[in-house]
């Protein structure tokens, strides 16, 4: 199962980096999550400073 990043990412871009299959791209308002490049590792939710990524 994907993960996503909830409502209150604030930008900081520490997911993206964290990703080994770079499947987080900054969006509009946060960064988002390509479900379909996810490989449910949850490296993304750890590294989370306001903890707003979780699995679908």
């Amino acid at each position: 199962m994907a993960y996503k990043i909830g409502e209150g990412c604030i930008s900081c871009g520490t997911c993206a980096g964290e990703c080994p299959v770079d499947a987080i791209s900054e969006g509009a308002d946060a960064y988002v999550i390509d479900a379909d490049a996810c490989i449910s590792c949850g490296s993304c939710a750890d590294v989370c400073p306001v903890s707003v990524i979780s699995e679908e």
